[in-house]
């Protein structure tokens, strides 16, 4: 059975485990949509572990959930207002957004799920987790950015999620920047 958690600094360990089984995981501690990108590759995997265990110490909402199976960290995703995601809002990607919306819009950029956990429902509990979370801290919506469309797809870019992942969680699309993304939304209010 899968549960969820917020991450927490006694819970950092189980974030190494979780993102030790992938070496790019383990490289971005989920710091990639928050700093520049000198400063990503700049600080490495120390650093960005450090800037990860930092903000779970000083930001007021929580930077992501855990998921587990048993006892066992098999997932993650980052989510928290918009505003935190300083990289992402100067990306292309959501350059339409209503900017007047940063802080109380909640933002769920990028998933990761251990190789052996993947087909097991993990990303759509982490997601389900993500809403209650934003809805529990007051967010009057909260938004993703999949992949497009509905055909199976692997590569690099899977990390943010696909579309029917999103839609399956009554997200609504609302922006197609792009042939290959898509602006999801749900409201919360």
């Amino acid at each position: 059975m899968i549960t969820i958690a917020e991450p927490t600094p006694e819970r950092t360990a189980d974030l190494v485990d979780l993102f030790g089984s992938d070496e790019v995981a383990d490289r971005c501690w989920c710091m990639w949509f928050i700093v520049p990108v000198k400063a990503y590759h700049e600080a490495g995997h120390e650093g960005n572990q450090a800037a990860l265990v930092g903000l779970m110490d000083t930001d007021p909402h929580p930077v992501g959930l855990i998921a587990y199976d048993e006892n066992r960290p098999v997932g993650w995703c980052a989510v928290g207002p918009r505003d935190r995601f300083t990289r992402m809002l100067k990306a292309p990607t959501l350059r339409h957004r209503d900017k007047t919306e940063d802080a109380t819009t909640w933002l769920v950029p990028c998933f990761f799920i251990r190789g052996d956990a993947r087909g097991r429902g993990v990303a759509s509990a982490l997601l389900e987790g993500a809403v209650d979370l934003a809805r529990r801290r007051g967010a009057n919506a909260i938004e993703g950015f999949p992949l497009a469309g509905d055909r199976r797809r692997s590569g690099p870019d899977l990390q943010v999620g696909v579309e029917p992942l999103f839609a399956a969680c009554g997200f609504e699309p609302v922006h197609r920047p792009s042939d290959n993304r898509v602006i999801m939304r749900r409201e919360l209010g």
